[in-house]
Parts: C-alpha cells; sequence; structure tokens
C-alpha cells in the first residue's frame, strides 16, 4: 500500500524544488543543511499515519482494525497535550527558532492542523463508513437512538432515569453563573436553552461523565446474541428535556476539549514528590490546545462555544462522526468474538530456566551457568523477570535487591515484592521516577506504600528523568558477594509485557554488574562517575558511545572487507547522531535502520546518505526495543539499551546501554535484525522525500512477518537449542553472522505454553501503546 500523497509529502525546500523535486544534491561537509532533515512533529504525525492505516487494512481482523482506530485517537490526544501545547508556548512567548528542518514553530503548527484535519476526515470513512457496518453484520451494533424502535427506546429511557440522570450535572451561563471549567479530554454537551416566558435563550454545558459511566449504553435483545450500543452522549442529548424541566431546547452539539497537560518540575525543587503532587493538580487547569466540534454544530451555537472558551478559529476541529474514537476501546474489550480478532501469539518460558522438571523456573541458577537473553511478548516476562525479582526475595543468601520503576501497572508483583524483601530483613531500594509522563499519579502511589513499608525510596535528580531499566541482587555466595543483573529495553510492567517486544539481558559478568552497582550509588548517592567498565551511561557518555562506535565503523571500512551498521530504535531525532550516519554513507558504510516512530534524517540523499535504508514495523506488537549494532573487520559490538536517539534521552534522562558480548546471543539479536528488513506485511519504508510507503511481497516472494516468523521460532524451538554454549535461534554457527547474510523463513512450528491473550477472553486497556512509552 502505497502512502498517499496529501498526507505523506513534505514540502520541499527550495533547492529540492529546482531540481524538479528530487531530493537535493548537498555537498560533502555541509550536514546541517535544513533540507537534510524531516520535521520531528510532522514525523510523528506520519507514524501515527501508519496506525491509522492499519485501521483502514481489510486484511486486518475486524476489531484489531477498531483497536487501531481507537489507538491512533489516544496517541493524537496526546500528542496534543504535550507536543501541540508545547509548540503554541513558544508562540506566545515569540519564539521562533527554526528547527533543524528549517521550519518555525508556527509553520510547524499550520501544517500539523492541515494534516490531522485530513487524517481526521479518513479516521471517519474508515469508521462511520466502514467498520460501524461491519460490526453491525457480525451483531456488534453501534446505534443512534433514533434507530431504534419504541421498545427499544422505552428501555433506554428507564436505562437513562436509573443509572445516567443521577450523575448529570447542567451548568447554565447566566449573569452570576461564569462559564464552567472544561476538564481535560471531556466529552460536553452545548445546549441553547430558552425560556418561554422571558424569551431568554441561555448557553448550557452538559458534561458527559464517562469517568464513572460506559461511554457506550448497551441495549441487549433478550433472545438474540447480537450486542446493541448506544453512545452515551446521544442517549443524554434526547433526555435534555428532563435536565432543563419546562424550558425550550433551541440546539445542542457535542464537543471535546484538550488542554496543555505536560508537567514543569522545578529542578531546584526541595520536595519532588510534593512538587510533582502539585503539578499533577495543575495540570486539570492548562491551557485549551484543541476544541473538537461536531461537524453539525449550527454557526449560532459554534459561535457561543468560541467565545466562552476563549479559543482561536485555528484551534478548533470540526469532527463528522463519533467524536472521541478512542472510546472505541469499549467495543475491543467486549467479551467472545474470536473470529474478529487476532489469533493469540503463543508465550514460552526460556527452558534454560526450567532446570529441573516439575519446578518453578531457577533464574539465579541459569545466570550462573552464563548470560542469558530473553525477548518479550515471546519469552514470559512473569518467568523470567517476575520470577527473578521473586526468587532473590525467597533466597536467604540475598541481601540487598535494588529496583529502578519508571512505568509498572497497579497490579504489578515487583513493587510489592520489594516491600516482602524488607520483611524478610534484606535491603530494599526503589529508585521511582515520579516525572513519567501520564503514570505519575501511580508512581506516587508506589512510592508512599514502599517508603511507609520501610524500603529505600529514592526519587532520582529533578534534572534527570531516571529512564534506565535495571535489578540488581546482591547474593552472599562463599566468603565474598556475587551481583545478579537484569537490564530491559523495556518497562516493570507486566501488561505492556505482553503487548511491547522489549529485550532484556540477565548477567554475572563482573564489569557489567560493577557498572550498575555504581549507577545505583550514583543515584542514590551523591557523586558522578568519570567512567564505566562496559556499559554506556547517559547523559553523560552514552552519545559519545555511539558517535566513538560510528566513526570507529567508518575507519575500518574497506570494499574487501565491507563494515555495516544496523540500529532499531523508536525514534531518531538527534542530530549530532544523524549526521554520523550521514557520514558513515557517504563512507561507503551501509547502514540499516528500523525506526518504529519519528525519523528526522532522509536516507536515499545522493551523496549524503544513499546508503542508508529506513524502515518502520508497525503491527499488533508495539516494537519497542533498542539495539544498536556495529561490524567491522568480521566481529560485531552490539548494545541493547533504554535510550532512543533523541536529545531527550541522551541529555536529560539516565539511560544505559549494555554491550551483548556471548556471541550467541549477538547473533539472537542480529537476526531479529535481519528479519526486520525483510518484513513485506507491517513494514514502512521511508524515501528522500519523507514519504513512507508501505511494503508489499515482490511477484513470486512470499509473505514475511518479523513478529509472527518470531512468535513462531521462539515456539517451536527445539530445547537443545537454548543452552548456554549454543542459543542461536536458527541453528546457526555459534559465532554471530554477518549482518548481510540473508535468512531463510521460520517455518510453522506448534505453538507452545499459553497464549499472550486469550482470543475469547476480554481484552483490558492498556494506555495507548504508542505514546505514553516513549513516542513523545
Amino acid at each position: 500500500m502505497a502512502v498517499e500523497s496529501e498526507r505523506d509529502h513534505y514540502e520541499l525546500t527550495d533547492i529540492q524544488r529546482e531540481r524538479s523535486g528530487t531530493a537535493s544534491v548537498v555537498p560533502e561537509g555541509a550536514l546541517d543543511d535544513p533540507s537534510l532533515y524531516l520535521n520531528r512533529e510532522l514525523s510523528w504525525l506520519d507514524f501515527n499515519d501508519r496506525v491509522l492505516q492499519l485501521g483502514e487494512d481489510a486484511r486486518v481482523p475486524l476489531l484489531e482494525r477498531v483497536k487501531f482506530c481507537a489507538i491512533y485517537t489516544t496517541n493524537l490526544d496526546e500528542f496534543y497535550q504535550v507536543r501541540v501545547a508545547g509548540l503554541r508556548d513558544q508562540i506566545e512567548a515569540g519564539v521562533e527558532t527554526p528547527y533543524q528542518d528549517g521550519r518555525t514553530p508556527s509553520e510547524t503548527i499550520a501544517l500539523i492542523r492541515e494534516r490531522v484535519l485530513a487524517q481526521g476526515r479518513r479516521l471517519t470513512d474508515c469508521f462511520e463508513g466502514e467498520l460501524r457496518g461491519a460490526l453491525a453484520a457480525n451483531n456488534i451494533s453501534v446505534v443512534s437512538v433514533g434507530e431504534l424502535d419504541d421498545e427499544y427506546r422505552a428501555e433506554l429511557a428507564a436505562e437513562f432515569q436509573k443509572k445516567i440522570f443521577p450523575a448529570l450535572t447542567p451548568l447554565a451561563v447566566a449573569p452570576g453563573r461564569p462559564f464552567p471549567y472544561i476538564s481535560n479530554l471531556s466529552l460536553s454537551l452545548a445546549v441553547l436553552v430558552r425560556d418561554p416566558p422571558t424569551d431568554q435563550t441561555v448557553f448550557a454545558r452538559v458534561k458527559v461523565p464517562t469517568e464513572i459511566l460506559p461511554r457506550f449504553v448497551p441495549v441487549r435483545p433478550g433472545a438474540q446474541a447480537a450486542v446493541m450500543l448506544v453512545p452515551l452522549e446521544d442517549v443524554i442529548a434526547q433526555h435534555l428535556d428532563a435536565l432543563f424541566p419546562g424550558m425550550e431546547i433551541v440546539d445542542y452539539s457535542f464537543f471535546r476539549v484538550t488542554r496543555d497537560a505536560d508537567l514543569e518540575v522545578s529542578d531546584d525543587a526541595a520536595d519532588l514528590l510534593q512538587a510533582v503532587e502539585d503539578e499533577l493538580r495543575r495540570r486539570r487547569f492548562g491551557e485549551i490546545v484543541r476544541v473538537e466540534v461536531s461537524a453539525d454544530c449550527s454557526q449560532r451555537l459554534l459561535g457561543e462555544l468560541i467565545g466562552l472558551l476563549g479559543v482561536d478559529d485555528e484551534e478548533v476541529y470540526s469532527v463528522d462522526g463519533l467524536l472521541d474514537t478512542g472510546a472505541l476501546w469499549e467495543l475491543v474489550r467486549l467479551p467472545g468474538h474470536a473470529e474478529l480478532r487476532d489469533e493469540p501469539l503463543p508465550t514460552v518460558t526460556h527452558p534454560r530456566l526450567l532446570r529441573h522438571e516439575d519446578e518453578r523456573p531457577d533464574v539465579l541458577g541459569a545466570m550462573r551457568e552464563g548470560d542469558l537473553l530473553v525477548h518479550h511478548p515471546y519469552i514470559s516476562f512473569a518467568t523470567s523477570v517476575e520470577r527473578f525479582v521473586e526468587q532473590a526475595v525467597a533466597d536467604p543468601n540475598v541481601l540487598a535487591i535494588k529496583l529502578t520503576v519508571y512505568r509498572t501497572s497497579d497490579d504489578s508483583p515487583l513493587v510489592p515484592a520489594l516491600i516482602d524483601a524488607t520483611e524478610r530483613g534484606k535491603q530494599a531500594v526503589a529508585l521511582v521516577e515520579l516525572k513519567a509522563r501520564f503514570d505519575e499519579g501511580m508512581n506516587i502511589h508506589w512510592a508512599k506504600a514502599l517508603e511507609e513499608a520501610g524500603v529505600h525510596v529514592v526519587y532520582g535528580q529533578p534534572a534527570l528523568k531516571t529512564h534506565v531499566k535495571c535489578v540488581l541482587v546482591v547474593r552472599r555466595e562463599g566468603d565474598g558477594v556475587r551481583n545478579y543483573v537484569h537490564i530491559g529495553t523495556g518497562n516493570y510492567h507486566s501488561a505492556t509485557a505482553r503487548l511491547y517486544t522489549d529485550f532484556g539481558l540477565f548477567t554475572t559478568d563482573e564489569q557489567i554488574c560493577a557498572d550498575v552497582a555504581d549507577m545505583f550509588n550514583y543515584l542514590t548517592g551523591y557523586g558522578r562517575p568519570s567512567h564505566y567498565r562496559r556499559v554506556l551511561m547517559a547523559p553523560n557518555q552514552l552519545r559519545d558511545g555511539i558517535l566513538q562506535q560510528i566513526e570507529r565503523t567508518i575507519a575500518a571500512h574497506r570494499e574487501d572487507a565491507p563494515a555495516r551498521i544496523a540500529m532499531k530504535m523508536n525514534a531518531l531525532v538527534d542530530g549530532r547522531c544523524i549526521r554520523a550516519l550521514y557520514r558513515a554513507s557517504q563512507a561507503g558504510v551501509r547502514v540499516d535502520l528500523n525506526v518504529r516512530g519519528i525519523c528526522c534524517l532522509r536516507p536515499g540523499l545522493p551523496a549524503i546518505s544513499e546508503n542508508i535504508r529506513v524502515v518502520s514495523i508497525v503491527g499488533r506488537l508495539l516494537e519497542h526495543s533498542r539495539v544498536y549494532a556495529f561490524e567491522r573487520d568480521g566481529e560485531h559490538t552490539v548494545y541493547i539499551a533504554s535510550a532512543d536517539l533523541m536529545p531527550r534521552n541522551l541529555d536529560h534522562r539516565v539511560e544505559l546501554a549494555t554491550p551483548i558480548l556471548p556471541p550467541a546471543l549477538q547473533a539472537e539479536l542480529l537476526d531479529t535484525l535481519e528479519r526486520a528488513f525483510t518484513d513485506n506485511q507491517n513494514a514502512w519504508k521511508l524515501d528522500a522525500d519523507g514519504v513512507w510507503t508501505r511494503r508489499a511481497p515482490a511477484p513470486g516472494e512470499p509473505p514475511r512477518s518479523l513478529q509472527l516468523e518470531l512468535a513462531e521460532l521462539y515456539a517451536g524451538r527445539p530445547p537443545e537449542q537454548w543452552t548456554a554454549e549454543r542459543q542461536d535461534l536458527l541453528a546457526l554457527e555459534a559465532a554471530p553472522v554477518a549482518l548481510s547474510r540473508p535468512r531463510p523463513a521460520a517455518d510453522s512450528r506448534p505453538a507452545a505454553e499459553s497464549p499472550a491473550v486469550a482470543a475469547d477472553s476480554p481484552v483490558a486497556e492498556p494506555r495507548p501503546w504508542e505514546v505514553r512509552r516513549g513516542s513523545l
């Protein structure tokens, strides 16, 4: 599927126009030319466009398409709350400094609006014009009150009086009654109400209470299996006379407000927890950045609304169809309908952890035999990471457990395990990041619970976010101690571990473990380590370490021994890293980039980036892992990391990249990188003009899916291939193969163990997977 030009072409610079629309040839060395870079915000919109394309894809199962429509919307909500809000702050402050692509904040925000309006029309066409009818054909009907017969209307009226009416509070605007506060992301009815005796017409607002009531009200036929759902706002609209007795309802429409929700915590805050709590309270009162209004809203009512909200016309977005399609998660969570969903992916326990039959996984024992790499969700998070902490808590020889908490679920066993460790007399330390966006409240809750239980809780440094994912276990062995470490690319979050792809390393390597111990001491104490032995740490060393690896790869490249760089990440924004990759391409080094989200690099520019290719995998699982691989002189240097190549990660966060040393584990990572570039089902390729085009099999080429291949591969992998000496996926030689070696497609194997999500069970609503986990 090719990306349509109206939504995916970037404006070309004057230089490019002179070259008849082709990418400009920039003289070598002029790598700061704005024409070499794509706009960060527009690139993010392109990523969300890929999500929308999955909703539009007729090959995707129906409820999965509905899910992608919901994800598109919740992603966009956060984009406006954070990124667009930041742009408006700059404009209001008079800051019009061009970004690295040459566009100013004002130019960028105008293009955002144009792009979002076009995507919104496609979203409406997709759900209203296609998915709603397809759902009805499969006994899931989303209908208006006007479509119901008298019997169902009577049933709905009774439901309204019993459950909905008591939760409503109509608020009129009149002398002595100021315009009410409209909370962030709330859905409301704007109503014009006339008093017949006085002929006075006033504006009123009725909030749709979706925080306490479902967005869709079920109306179920008695003997049929079909489900009928009526939007809550439509039910309220049909009963406005009950809210305004004796009044005439002149007009009404629906609207939704989005506010600035980014936190601003001072670096000098004396009490970080209190400062974050204060900011959370202020978040509800942020500036309005977007008002979505039903397309059928009359000009009179719209004028009243705009005036009362105090917004400009360019902040108003007309929506033809259902407002807030993020609520479609309620449809996705409906029980049953397995035939409308993807088949569940299998999840297996790493066989090296099953050391003795009929016993629980022994993570510590497996780690003593050698390093262990896990790839979630194909490898179970519960039987690896969670079991690691559980086993450490129960082990009487374990002296201390230290854990970072960036995002975790409300039912996570890891945090309670630290409380249990403290009660058993072990030293338990939790580094809790209070400023993890939109998870601040949950982290504050856990921090207080941990402190009350006696766990040592540290909030890191106000100026930095602690984004690193590490667990350190200190165990008494013989006459000394041994450190056991887990380093991951993803959060310690049991729910997202089933939805995100992430790597984790279990190691007892003395130097890596010493580095992690130093990191914990640095964050809990007071100091600044001058160097680390093997890991790369941000904000001080990680960027320089990556740049050094790129330069070493450039220096090693020869025609008879070509070098190569392959990277997998969520976002590529950092200018210094992009320029280094351009230099590598100019030197003839092949550079392969798998960038799931934002990419500011332009591949395929003559004399600049013609040796660089960029793909993006967007599918049923969120590609979240970060892998940085360098091949030179027949050898490999491979890192997994918590950080993307973005200034915020490299300059303003505590991040860690660890080398993967055993050749067999390197081979497993390289295999994953290689498969991403053969995917022709859920892969998009970026060209020099900033256009993303969905890949499809060439004539005679078999379909290839990175995620499906890996799921089949892990589930069907023979136990003998999982030994400490032989862990390569395809029974290749233990030494890593060259990055450029072609890989055969995986054979279909029987699924093993339990599915990640049962196809016919209710699906829990995760937070939007693309955004709240770092895409912004």
